[in-house]
């Protein structure tokens, strides 16, 4: 079937989840670190404490991926998933600022990570289903524009709550999860199911043709669950997908790597603060903030990307936007002092623009239409095993080769990530049938 091209508001409403679902991710990434701390848990833990991101992923995004593949309704193939995963997430997101221990966080961040998982994967496929070939790279920068606008909101939130909207600082001397946090958290659960729910009532999905439905309802029922499926596909994947994996596996250990430790290098080695002191709530506000600011570059950027990549084409463009990435995160050590921070996430914003889009875009081509959604959850492994393998490791790094020192660990991530980009160089970018490579040009792209 040959696909019509949507305008630019229809693929700004089938992205607008995308905002919701970042809100939640980036509450996550900019405040969990911070939250085991206030609740008793040692630098050298934090890493492993994190490890439910990326199992949930590893379980999660394949199979619903191939459920939505096989799956037809009357809301779609794919929103059931968004707006039941949304759902699940914003009592999560309800629930995290009111753990009374490390254990009930951790166990939570499970919760939260499966639910924003399940309701992710689906808008992926989503982009691919609904619009042309020619159309797709500018799909995911819409997406990667809403990512760096929830992230953003998100992430700074709590810096807000204090320096904007007046709320009170916590007392000297507490030990619990701040306020500020708190009252960000509620925000976000509202915005993730508000921004969910805009898409899925203005997003249509294009139903299968009676031959295809007829194959959905005598499909039998899979006692694996689709896993044996899913893991004979992992021995046939497109030769992109593999070297786009590669470069996406030294990709997130890096941004890993930033999220665990950024912000108690920051408490560290800026504002010399103890746990639980006055200091340490201004640190973790900071380094949200900083955290927002490269979600705000990401947004501005992605703009950038929609005109400059129809020139550069997504494999220069990615390139250069992870050298970029990979140079903030190296120069974090030689931050005198708060405001030069911001200088570096600058960078890293760069690179997350490209990290949300370009992959996408060389990739989609590749993947056998009637099998997007599991592909893409596929390709989803390229992100978690990264960061199981950071997970499993870091801390221990950090105990025995780096010093106990966060802001190493913050280095070692932009190592990663500069590897990531010369490994970007080695991607082909046409298939050898004589498949030209995708266009990002005419529409724009990401």
């Amino acid at each position: 079937m040959q696909k019509p091209r949507l305008s630019f508001w229809q693929i700004w409403n089938m992205s607008f989840g995308f905002f919701g679902i970042q809100f939640g991710w980036g509450l996550q990434m900019a405040n969990m670190s911070a939250i085991y701390s206030y609740l008793g848990a040692n630098a050298d833990s934090l890493a492993i404490l994190w490890l439910a991101a990326p199992v949930t992923g590893v379980i999660i995004q394949p199979l619903v991926g191939q459920s939505s593949d096989r799956l037809w309704t009357r809301l779609g193939r794919r929103r059931p998933f968004i707006l039941g995963g949304a759902i699940l997430a914003s009592v999560a997101l309800v629930l995290m600022p009111n753990s009374p221990s490390v254990w009930m966080a951790a166990g939570l961040l499970w919760v939260l990570d499966g639910t924003i998982n399940a309701s992710m994967q689906p808008f992926r496929a989503l982009v691919a289903d609904n619009l042309p070939e020619e159309q797709n790279a500018q799909g995911y920068a819409i997406q990667s524009l809403f990512i760096g606008l929830g992230g953003t909101v998100a992430s700074g939130l709590p810096w807000m709550m204090t320096n904007w909207f007046g709320l009170a600082a916590d007392p000297a001397g507490t030990n619990h999860i701040p306020h500020s946090v708190r009252l960000s958290f509620y925000i976000g659960a509202a915005a993730f199911l508000g921004a969910v729910l805009w898409t899925v009532i203005k997003t249509s999905e294009y139903p299968p043709s009676d031959r295809e439905l007829a194959a959905l309802r005598a499909r039998k029922f899979d006692w694996t669950l689709g896993l044996a499926e899913i893991f004979g596909l992992v021995f046939h994947l497109p030769r992109r997908m593999w070297e786009l994996g590669l470069v996406q596996f030294f990709t997130w250990i890096g941004m890993f790597s930033m999220w665990v430790y950024f912000s108690p290098a920051v408490a560290k080695n800026i504002f010399h603060a103890a746990p639980g002191s006055p200091k340490m709530e201004a640190a973790v506000a900071w380094s949200g903030f900083c955290f927002a600011a490269y979600n705000a570059v990401c947004f501005i950027f992605s703009f950038v990307l929609l005109w400059a990549t129809k020139y550069t084409g997504p494999k220069l463009m990615h390139f250069l936007c992870l050298a970029a990435g990979a140079l903030g995160l190296a120069t974090v050590p030689l931050a005198a002092d708060k405001y030069h921070l911001l200088i570096t996430m600058t960078a890293v914003g760069i690179a997350w623009a490209s990290i949300l889009s370009m992959p996408y875009a060389m990739l989609a081509p590749a993947l056998p239409k009637e099998k997007i959604g599991v592909m893409m959850g596929l390709f989803n492994l390229f992100i978690v095993l990264p960061q199981i393998t950071a997970s499993t490791l870091l801390g221990l790094a950090l105990k025995y080769f780096l010093h106990d020192e966060p802001v190493n660990a913050v280095v070692l991530g932009g190592a990663s990530m500069s590897l990531a980009a010369l490994l970007t160089l080695l991607v082909v970018t046409f298939e050898k049938t004589g498949a030209q490579p995708q266009s990002v040009g005419g529409a724009g792209g990401h």
